[in-house]
């Protein structure tokens, strides 16, 4: 979250930043919240400070029974002063974070910049098939039986499909453990505190999926645990930038995707990830060289299975509240003559860190809070859809990439017969 003191010497650009992510928030209040509260608080010193000294001297009747008023005016202020820091504290979650000014402002996708390109769109001599008719026609995908099982959105991966769904998210995890990265396994079940902290809380909370227990979500992506890992903590200096590559289970209900890719892969209740999360100073150029290092990595993973993609810069109302800078990385899927969304690479600045309260102690003794990043490096089985439907045969078979050949034992997988 934005401080209070940034909030007041900024205050027209929050608003700004608020308008172009499209979201309302009231400074006004705030302020004027925060100006009661310094005044409240200033209130509580000087009573404490006239009942520690009237603790020095000899106590009289009059001292006795002003003792009395100062310990009911203080209960009085002190509840008056919890009552507006939660307001407080409310209204301040709901402010957006401020982008970078290289951000394009728009308030939509539409509004989104495309910066790069990369391979060339798969050309097909016959009558290509989605994803779910290949999917069906070679038994690696059960979407009927998924359906039955587990509800809506339902799914299972079958034979090379498993196979190849487990050859995916093993290839990229150990990919990243060679560039540095700490491999890392982070819990599903989550408390209130992550979700907050990493701002999937208040603006998604429709989202989560909540467990039985009083303070237990699903996690949405590792993301939510992994940047929540030194909650309350105060890190070295020395020892940032902390860079990991984290796998989870991820859980959404999509409860704002009514009606959107009902069928197939693409939109999912349960999949699986490869994330990047990196912890670091709190320095703007540094995160900017994070960013690109994120964002290589991920590319060098749809190269490395040879599927084309595209980069896009997000603008403003279509890049989050949390983020100051995001890019998403789409890849070809031939059946929705499109590219579609497989990684989101976003700096976050000290917004996460602020809520969760990570700091870093400097050099000097002073202490700062973190910057977090975090990338996708691999969601599946939306990354099934691309594989399967550009790399399709005429036969009906589909060609592995070359990459994957020694983890699944194949080069292709064929229609049964």
């Amino acid at each position: 979250m934005l401080s209070l003191e940034y909030i007041r010497n900024n205050k027209e650009v929050v608003l700004k930043a608020a308008k172009n992510k499209n979201r309302e928030v009231d400074l006004d209040k705030i302020l004027s919240l925060d100006d009661k509260r310094r005044e409240f608080i200033q209130k509580i010193q000087i009573l404490r400070e006239e009942r520690n000294k009237a603790g020095k001297t000899k106590p009289t009747p009059q001292i006795i029974e002003r003792g009395k008023k100062i310990k009911e005016e203080l209960k009085r202020i002190e509840d008056e002063l919890a009552k507006i820091k939660t307001q407080l504290d409310s209204l301040i979650s709901y402010v957006p974070n401020v982008p970078l000014p290289e951000v394009p402002v728009g308030k939509d996708a539409s509004g989104n910049k495309e910066i790069k390109k990369w391979g060339n769109l798969p050309k097909f001599d016959f009558q290509i098939k989605s994803h779910i008719e290949l999917g069906g026609n070679l038994d690696i995908i059960d979407l009927e039986r998924g359906v039955k099982v587990s509800g809506f959105r339902g799914y299972f991966l079958k034979n090379q499909g498993a196979l190849l769904h487990f050859a995916l998210l093993f290839y990229v995890f150990t990919k990243l453990i060679k560039k540095g990265y700490t491999p890392i396994i982070a819990p599903a079940v989550v408390k209130r505190l992550t979700l907050f902290g990493t701002a999937q809380f208040p603006w998604s909370e429709q989202e989560a999926y909540i467990l039985n227990d009083d303070d237990a979500f699903l996690a949405g992506t590792a993301e939510q645990p992994v940047t929540s890992l030194y909650a309350n903590e105060i890190l070295s200096e020395k020892d940032l930038p902390k860079k990991f590559v984290a796998f989870s289970p991820c859980f959404r209900k999509e409860a704002g995707a009514y009606g959107k890719d009902t069928k197939g892969l693409y939109r999912l209740h349960e999949f699986w990830k490869i994330e990047q999360v990196i912890i670091a100073k709190n320095d703007v150029e540094e995160a900017k060289k994070l960013h690109e290092e994120l964002q290589k990595n991920c590319e060098e993973i749809l190269k490395d299975l040879k599927l084309p993609y595209r980069v896009l810069l997000m603008c403003t109302g279509d890049m989050g509240e949390p983020q100051v800078k995001k890019y998403d990385t789409e890849t070809w899927m031939p059946s929705r003559k499109a590219y579609g969304e497989t990684m989101s690479n976003s700096i976050m600045g000290d917004f996460q860190t602020r809520r969760l309260k990570i700091k870093y102690r400097k050099k000097d003794g002073s202490t700062e809070y973190c910057f977090s990043l975090n990338n996708t490096a691999l969601a599946s089985p939306r990354i099934l859809i691309a594989i399967l439907e550009n790399f399709q045969q005429k036969d009906g078979s589909v060609e592995i990439p070359e990459v994957l050949h020694s983890l699944i034992g194949a080069k292709k997988i064929d229609v049964k017969k």
